[in-house]
């Protein structure tokens, strides 16, 4: 005779199944990477697009073409994140190769050659790559892009040779290259490239050194920190001096500053405390450093958005953080950015009784003129 169990014994015996089966670990909140826990699960059907903002240096896993290409770089991009916890993207290219070229040589009327390619369309690439990297040499970003060239994703096998364009070409073609060639792991051709978004002009923006580092360094609203390709510079404090990382600071001379008694006094009191402003009265450098702090700590009680940073002979005060200096017109043609033009207006020459005078915040004036400049950049791998 078969037992009689009861709905609500069902129930409690379902219950206390559930309590010992282990559950997945649920994406925890506070200081820890969610990546570090199963229940974070990537979205099945996100591309997780490139940004500017995934890191400087990226890993080129490997680039698809095709009518499947989206797909088969979504799974592996999904593969990457979900089973090995690696910060995957895609980045997608499309290339037209349907118009007419320019020719080599002239036509017997003189006229340019014009030529077209022989397989004419246009072709779509997705690119997969990992992130994020502050440079090439970054010791994170090297094991990383070994750990690549050993994988072998399953969403790798599932692709057909058509999309795959790196690491399928041995194994088409396997005829013809060593065996031990066509046996390599499916991204063992991985790598390091700069991110395709970034400007043109991105690695050749001012980048600031140890020393200059270490100068700016425990600053609560460092220029450094600024997140912004560019600000405006409106105030400039110089001093008569300069630093100097090598000089002996026993000594010294006129204005050369000891520098350790300067980043201490920076470091230690923030510029928060007014007696730090006697330290080192020999040199103008560490009452332009404390201007430029009162000045800045002025304009954000005001409500402005300022930086300040601190140079081997010299400290200014920025405002702003923008990330393009012009924007297209009502006519399409580039006018400065809106911000740019609220700055310049609200911190620029007084005029109003009828001569240019500079503006002042907490007894400290401005420049004359405001002027955009770019951010500076910390050193390769530092944060």
């Amino acid at each position: 005779m078969r037992p009689h169990v009861s709905p609500g014994g069902l129930l409690l015996a379902a219950a206390a199944i559930l309590s010992v089966v282990p559950q997945p670990a649920a994406a925890q909140s506070g200081w820890l990477p969610t990546a570090w826990f199963s229940g974070a699960e990537a979205d099945p059907k996100a591309m997780y697009p490139l940004a500017e903002k995934d890191g400087p240096w990226l890993i080129l896993a490997t680039t698809f073409r095709g009518e499947t290409a989206r797909d088969d770089a979504r799974r592996l991009v999904q593969e990457l994140r979900g089973s090995h916890r690696l910060q995957a993207y895609t980045h997608e290219k499309a290339f037209d190769y349907s118009g007419a070229q320019p020719g080599m040589g002239l036509n017997p009327d003189g006229t340019p050659k014009r030529m077209r390619y022989a397989n004419a369309g246009q072709v779509v690439e997705v690119a997969v790559v990992v992130g994020d990297f502050a440079s090439c040499e970054d010791q994170r970003g090297q094991k990383t892009l070994q750990k690549i060239k050993t994988l072998q994703p399953k969403a790798l096998a599932a692709a057909t040779a058509k999309t795959r364009l790196v690491s399928d070409f041995l194994q088409a073609n396997s005829q013809h290259v060593r065996d031990a060639q066509a046996a390599k792991p499916p991204m063992h051709a991985a790598i390091m490239i700069p991110n395709p978004l970034l400007p043109a002009d991105y690695f050749s923006r001012q980048m600031v050194d140890e020393f200059v580092l270490d100068m700016n360094a425990g600053v609560a609203h460092g220029l450094l920190d600024c997140p912004g390709r560019h600000t405006i510079r409106v105030a400039t404090f110089t001093g008569a001096g300069t630093f100097n990382a090598d000089e002996d600071p026993t000594s010294r001379t006129g204005g050369l500053v000891d520098m350790n008694r300067f980043v201490d006094a920076l470091k230690g009191s923030g510029w928060k405390n007014p007696q730090v402003r006697g330290v080192q009265t020999e040199s103008r450098l560490v009452e332009a450093a404390d201007k430029a702090h009162r000045l800045t700590e002025a304009l954000r009680r005001a409500g402005w958005q300022a930086w300040e940073f601190h140079d081997r002979d010299s400290s200014m005060v920025c405002v702003g953080s923008i990330d393009q200096l012009a924007v297209p017109g009502a006519d399409g043609r580039p006018v400065p950015h809106p911000e740019v033009t609220r700055i310049a207006t609200a911190l620029g020459p007084d005029q109003a009784g009828g001569q240019i005078m500079p503006r002042s915040f907490d007894g400290i004036m401005l420049d004359l003129q405001p002027k955009p400049i770019d951010v500076p950049r910390r050193p390769a791998g530092r944060r």
